[in-house]
């Protein structure tokens, strides 16, 4: 079928720049709906607002127009209701649900696009088509310009990832109507040139909450590329059936204004170029296509746009860098200010849909052209081991920190080791495309660049590694994911620095730059489960060396099964008896786990299923981050029966308190967790009684030692010290029952936590090298005031413990290597049990008094809740004019000055995003219109 543009009289849709404003004149205001019927062919009207009298308008499903004239926005129930309404009257929509969240509601889509795309087969067949333009080895340049020039594009609006940020997904209701239901030209051009896929609301949950996060407290914004959460989950394998070349992630942000790309920056360097062009150009349509008060500047603040600020394409986590790197697609972040009215925000955000897909329209050729380019690309650059340049795409910026000249043809995933994690991040590649070996024999790698900095000649690979050549379409995303280090061009940052997927588990990986061919398989599913048979009278076993590992522990346990743990090695061990041979095996496959039979009796310590407490208490939110993390990893990921746990239950000493054999206390604000004095004493008492407290970061940690539980303190940091979300090498201690399984070097991931002196009371768990081991990524500055600092301890008091953590182990529930040391922790025996347990040669009194040293020291500032502060850096000549910027937002910052530069230190107590936090954007903007140079921008 030979796409065309649909005439209708004299008007042609070419450049939607040209007619965006006139188009949309017409669909702004509130006006009475003509209702026609379907005239059926190709024919079109010339009138905008001409409609399919069977398609439901919204004013007559809802009683109220979506955008001008919109009272309020509408429920999560109505949008699905909305939808499936659409989808049985019109002929040009099918409807389905993407996913469901984690309290079972649907995310519900509709795909639109002209009738003759959507009769049985064509549909599948358009997508089959788009997906095989992804793979230049099986498709010939001729073929893939024949679908180029006779197929549609692929254009996703999604809206509403935020549950509390409701204005794209009633936008995209509106253009689903638009195109359901619309007569004219215009729709009629678009819907032949696009397949339009439409998902209102990616977090109902949320919605219904009002609240930014889902159910389990995660943002799902940064979820794309772990896919922890069932909403994320869904939505990617739709991504991979329906391939965009455009995607649009509606939100909204404080204040009155809009903001669509360009972007700022940093932008990560696999990105290809055709991407960030597209996306260019589409905020020129944008603007062309805005209305209202035009561009932000000047005495224009409110119900304007603005570009190039605040939003970047940074981390590999977000909905616009993921299909703009994983897909292919033009990613892109729409931000509406959430202070104008439901009527303002709705209009808005369907104003720039509307203009999105115009141009995708416009342009569909020469998209589909480029889209076929990005994968020849990609498989040219992977054959000669060539990385993407960086960039910056703000005129105002220069890149400051250029991709390295170093060459990548292939990665490796060592199976000596963790190997439930290695085949986790195997599957996590697969399901994104990647393709995946295992090698049948070793091989030699002449010049091996293992991660954690170090170089080896003439390294000999196993066989059973896992081979990533880069020579494949997936190339960028390969390289977005896997590099120990992803080359930030310019310090500018609103999360983390460093997601290096091999880091996040501990994995053992090296990368390489010689062209290699060594014999390998491809793989096609998950590796692990029952190895090797046992006798009836035998046992099975496996190394719990891993969060995957963890993860069938826990599950066994829940089963009932009786399991042992050799506190030496760490290997866990079950009766033959206890489990079927065949759901042990698909239960360990499933988790990626090797389980040997043999002929033995299971052996080791008697493993028993924690009685877990989570603390609720003062400073810690039950909605979000540390708490949620910790619900999900604990209650849905390991099956276990958690209670929450408040503070009146500690100072009470109740038995919601009491009966717990475990309480951990998640990352939070407050230093002493709202306990009394008497709350204190009970909590001491408790450990000392045989219970285990897990403490996490900031809460976790000074919590237990106001309560006398370490003698560990915090150490200031120095002026200019940033650490923004990086991986560094620690020394592990093998003989510590919660470093059980975990080799001797390790990575562990650091977001500006706190800095720990090292116990003189208990086991140091992980330490920081203090010589020349001493390695971080991502971007650090005077990071040396890390060495020899702890990351974990174990404080033996009495017959129990404290496990201290100086980082958050749950991180986003994708620290892998993390998870497996919490997962230690919750199972380490009471000294009660006569278990052998590694602890500290020092007299008890001289414990206690260290402690109570320790606990005298001034709580450290909560300067940044459970993420960061913001911190402006500028040059010590422009401190003055920047300092009195800031004040104008707030009078909280502080000033400090090292090497010529001051760092402007602003608290951010409730630990807000930089996307979240009510005037960082705003107060970058007048900084930049000040004409002050920032040296960096931490958020």
């Amino acid at each position: 079928m030979r796409l065309r543009t649909t005439m209708c009289g004299r008007s042609t849709y070419a450049k939607i720049a040209g007619v965006a404003a006139l188009a949309l004149t017409a669909l702004v205001a509130p006006v009475s709906v003509p209702a026609y019927a379907d005239p059926g062919g190709d024919q079109c009207v010339s009138d905008p607002n001409a409609h399919v009298a069977s398609v439901p308008s919204p004013e007559k499903f809802f009683g109220f127009p979506l955008g001008k004239g919109q009272p309020r926005t509408v429920t999560t129930d109505e949008i699905k209701t909305y939808v499936e309404a659409v989808g049985q009257a019109s002929d040009r929509v099918v409807t389905g649900t993407v996913a469901h969240s984690v309290t079972g509601q649907e995310l519900p889509y509709a795909i639109v696009s002209s009738r003759h795309h959507m009769v049985p087969g064509q549909l599948k067949k358009i997508a089959a088509q788009i997906r095989s333009m992804r793979d230049p080895r099986s498709l010939r340049p001729d073929k893939a310009a024949r679908i180029a020039e006779d197929g549609p594009a692929i254009v996703w609006i999604a809206g509403n990832v935020h549950g509390g940020e409701k204005s794209g997904a009633d936008a995209a209701l509106r253009t689903l109507y638009e195109l359901a239901g619309g007569l004219s030209c215009d729709v009629a051009t678009r819907n032949e040139n696009l397949v339009t896929v439409i998902m209102p609301t990616q977090n109902p949950d949320g919605r219904n909450a009002d609240r930014r996060q889902n159910e389990y407290g995660f943002d799902l914004n940064r979820d794309w590329f772990a896919r922890t959460q069932p909403e994320t989950g869904g939505k990617i394998e739709m991504l991979r059936d329906y391939p965009p070349q455009v995607f649009v992630d509606a939100h909204e942000m404080g204040g009155r204004q809009y903001f669509f790309p360009p972007n700022a920056d940093p932008i990560h360097h696999e990105i290809a170029t055709q991407p960030v062009d597209w996306i260019n150009r589409i905020g020129a349509a944008n603007a062309a296509g805005f209305g209202y008060n035009g561009a932000c500047g000047g005495a224009v603040t409110t119900e304007c746009y603005f570009n190039y600020a605040t939003y970047d394409m940074f981390y590999m986590g977000y909905g616009d860098t993921v299909p703009a790197t994983g897909f292919g697609a033009a990613g892109m972040t729409f931000e509406k200010g959430s202070a104008s009215a439901v009527e303002d925000r709705v209009q808005q955000q369907f104003n720039t849909q509307w203009a999105t897909t115009g141009w995708a329209a416009a342009n569909r050729r020469e998209i589909l052209d480029g889209y076929y380019k990005i994968w020849q690309t990609a498989i040219e650059q992977g054959k000669a081991g060539t990385l993407e340049p960086n960039e910056v795409v703000q005129p105002t910026n220069t890149v400051q920190f250029p991709v390295p000249d170093v060459k990548v043809r292939s990665y490796f995933l060592l199976p000596d080791r963790q190997i439930g994690d290695v085949r986790r991040l195997v599957e996590r590649l697969r399901a994104m495309d990647v393709e995946v070996y295992r090698l049948k024999q070793s091989v030699t790698v002449p010049n091996a660049d293992v991660f954690g900095g170090r170089t080896v000649k003439n390294l000999s690979v196993p066989a059973g590694a896992y081979w990533i050549p880069m020579d494949q379409p997936q190339k960028h995303w390969i390289q977005a994911l896997i590099a120990q280090d992803p080359y930030v061009p310019f310090p500018y940052f609103y999360d983390v620095s460093s997601w290096s997927n091999p880091l996040l588990m501990g994995v053992a990986t090296v990368s390489t730059g010689d062209a290699l061919s060594p014999k390998a398989d491809a793989v096609k599913g998950m590796d692990g489960g029952v190895v090797s048979a046992a006798p009836a009278n035998g046992s099975y076993s496996y190394p719990m060396d891993s969060a995957a590992a963890s993860e069938l522990t826990f599950r066994l346990l829940g089963q009932g099964v009786a399991l042992s743990r050799d506190v030496a090695t760490g290997v866990v061990s079950l009766p033959a008896r206890a489990v079927n041979p065949g759901d042990l095996d698909k239960l360990a496959r499933s988790h990626g786990v090797a389980v040997e039979g043999r002929a033995g009796d299971a052996s080791g310590t008697p493993l028993r299923v924690p009685d877990v407490g989570l603390f609720a208490g003062t400073g810690v939110s039950t909605t979000s981050g540390s708490y949620g993390e910790a619900r999900y990893v604990l209650g849905e990921r390991w099956g276990l029966d958690v209670k929450a746990v408040t503070t009146a239950d500690v100072n009470g000493n109740t038995p919601a308190f009491t009966e717990r054999s475990v309480l951990l206390v998640p990352d939070g604000s407050s230093a002493n967790g709202g306990l009394t004095a008497q709350g204190l004493a009970n909590l001491k008492a408790w450990v000392a009684a045989g219970g285990t407290y897990v403490g996490l970061r900031n809460e976790g940690t000074r919590v237990a030692r106001t309560a006398g539980l370490t003698s560990t303190t915090e150490k200031t940091k120095p002026t200019g010290y940033q650490v923004i979300g990086s991986h560094f090498r620690v020394n592990v201690d093998t003989a510590s029952q919660v470093a059980l399984g975990r080799p001797a070097e390790d990575f562990q991931f650091n977001n500006g936590d706190p800095i720990l002196s090292p116990s003189v009371t208990g086991a140091n768990v992980l330490t920081y090298p203090s010589d020349d081991a001493f390695w971080s990524n991502g971007y650090t500055t005077k990071a040396d005031a890390l060495k020899g600092s702890v990351a974990l301890v174990d404080e033996p008091t009495g017959a129990g413990h404290a496990v201290l953590f100086a980082y958050n182990p749950l991180f986003r529930a994708y620290n892998e290597n993390g998870i497996h040391l919490v997962a230690n922790a919750l199972l380490l025996p009471s000294s009660k049990t006569g278990a052998a347990r590694t602890l500290a040669a020092t007299p008890a009194g001289r414990a206690e008094a260290l402690r109570a040293d320790a606990a005298k020291a001034a709580p450290a500032d909560d300067l940044a809740g459970e993420w960061r502060p913001i911190v402006i850096q500028v040059a010590d000549a422009d401190a003055g004019r920047a300092e009195a910027v800031v004040r104008t937002y707030t009078d909280t910052a502080r000033t400090a000055s090292a090497d010529g530069s001051a760092y402007i230190t602003i608290p951010n107590p409730e630990g807000l995003a930089a996307d979240e936090h009510p005037f960082l954007r705003d107060m970058v903007h007048d900084l930049n219109g000040a004409g002050i140079p920032l040296r960096s921008v931490v958020g």
